[in-house]
């Protein structure tokens, strides 16, 4: 193709790569290049520096989660120590026994892996491809934005050569956002004890992991026998990794929640707009700080507001259960009531590294009404026992509601109903569905011919309305409604 066949974006396109190719450096034919098209070489040469590793992705639009990878594993693994023989028998030992006590204290069957001991870096690669899947949706939004601010604060003679740039554009966006995800699971990973530490089921399906270097960490100040503290823990951890395992809908019900929650994401256009209009290339840090204090994420809408609520509810039900379990199963430790104590007090809380997945992605991931949820499990299982109990996770219709939680008499009645054979109290929603199967059944009798119409269709030969036997909608529902 002759040079002067190439169109802007082409033009731009090989620029930029043949910048990146000789690591941000520009040669004479590259600035002379850049004086023609009005852009000052000095900070774009800065630029490439500071932005390198955005670009290695090829500009083709897509976001190169590499970056969350290598920065996560730098985190981590900069004060990580290794698992001594010593720590790793230890902690199978501390499952072993709490393999045991959960089957006295839970109807659900055990893990088909053997639970592991992490180091943060085996944390960070185990878990990362829940983290990307969880940011992606925010990834996108702030990618996306950032191109169109761009693009509104470039002059009119350079809007061609932008747009047409505008793969690349959106590749630095996204990769600085992959950056600072990186940032925060590498943070995370120096916080979290257990593989259901962080509430949502980043491990995964059916592992249990603890990483003995933050359970040291943990226990420093508990004053806490170890033997009893890795006991508690590791009965908690494989109570959670049971239930994900046993209820297969669960797992892809809480990651769907918070990916549809971070879908409704929009960013802050007019706070972008700000920022891009006196963003300096040659120091990003601008651009971080902004993505790590959550500037650029607007006030929660009313849709995100409610679903951010079903997701606590859910959270708050999956901890309740959790926490009444692991209560049964470790009676026998005389410390058992404090370390609850002091593992609930943390999940309220949530780490510096939690705070910032909040900032990053909108997202808390802190069961606020975790005690009550605790309550209305606990109240279940002295009226209906393990199993009833334990039964509500089989299927989603049969969990409990927030009202539940509120009052969990109603639903203790059912499930003690259910269990004596008797159907269950009729709803507002079996008055639904009869007016529904009431509505369809005239629309039939309606639509069916009438007898001038069907000479053969005499009464009683069995023609749908006439009455006879074996039409289905004589014989009344065919039985209770499923609790």
């Amino acid at each position: 193709m002759a040079d002067d066949d190439r169109s802007p974006e082409d033009e731009f396109q090989e620029l930029l790569r043949s910048l990146l190719g000789q690591g941000g450096t520009l040669g004479p034919e590259q600035l002379e290049r850049l004086a023609g098209m009005g852009i000052d070489p000095a900070m774009l040469q800065q630029m490439m520096r500071q932005l390198q590793g955005a670009f290695a992705g090829g500009g083709d639009g897509s976001i190169d989660w590499s970056a969350t990878r290598t920065q996560a594993l730098h985190l981590a693994n900069k004060d990580g120590h290794g698992i001594s023989s010593g720590d790793r028998q230890d902690f199978s030992d501390a499952f072993g026994l709490a393999t045991l006590w959960l089957s006295e204290a839970t109807t659900i069957a055990d893990l088909p892996v053997p639970p592991r001991a992490l180091t943060r870096g085996a944390w960070v690669e185990a878990t990362l491809p829940v983290w990307q899947e969880l940011a992606e949706p925010v990834a996108t939004s702030i990618a996306d934005a950032l191109t169109a601010a761009l693009e509104a604060q470039a002059p009119e003679d350079m809007q061609s050569m932008i747009a047409g740039a505008g793969r690349l554009l959106r590749t630095v966006g996204g990769s600085l956002f992959a950056a600072q995800l990186g940032a925060v699971v590498g943070k995370l990973s120096l916080e979290v004890v257990s593989g259901g530490d962080v509430g949502i089921p980043v491990m995964p399906d059916g592992e249990a992991a603890i990483l003995p270097q933050n359970f040291a960490d943990f226990g420093r100040d508990l004053e806490i026998d170890d033997d009893q503290l890795a006991l508690a823990l590791a009965t908690r951890e494989l109570a959670h990794a049971r239930l994900f395992r046993h209820a297969r809908w669960l797992r892809l019900h809480v990651i769907s929640q918070v990916t549809d929650f971070a879908r409704g994401i929009h960013v802050d256009t007019d706070a972008l707009e700000d920022l891009a209009a006196r963003f300096d290339p040659s120091q990003p840090d601008e651009l971080r700080t902004a993505l790590e204090s959550g500037v650029l994420l607007p006030q929660r809408s009313e849709a995100q507001s409610a679903a951010l609520a079903r997701l606590e509810h859910l959270l708050a039900t999956i901890e309740g259960w959790v926490d009444v379990v692991a209560a049964d199963a470790t009676t026998r430790l005389p410390s058992a009531g404090r370390i609850a104590e002091a593992v609930r007090r943390r999940r309220a809380v949530g780490g510096p590294a939690e705070q910032a997945m909040a900032s990053l992605v909108g997202l808390e991931l802190r069961p606020r009404r975790l005690r009550e949820a605790a309550a209305m499990w606990r109240a279940i299982t002295d009226a209906v026992g393990r199993e009833a109990r334990d039964g509500l996770w089989d299927y989603p219709d049969l969990m409990p509601a927030p009202s539940d939680i509120d009052d969990p008499s109603r639903l203790i009645a059912r499930l003690e109903a259910h269990a004596r054979g008797e159907a269950p109290e009729r709803d507002e929603m079996d008055d639904a569905l009869d007016a529904l199967l009431a509505s369809a059944d005239a629309t039939s009798e309606r639509d069916a011919p009438s007898d001038h119409d069907a000479p053969g269709d005499a009464p009683g030969d069995g023609a749908p309305g006439d009455g006879a036997a074996g039409d289905p909608r004589d014989e009344g529902p065919a039985g209770p409604r499923p609790v």
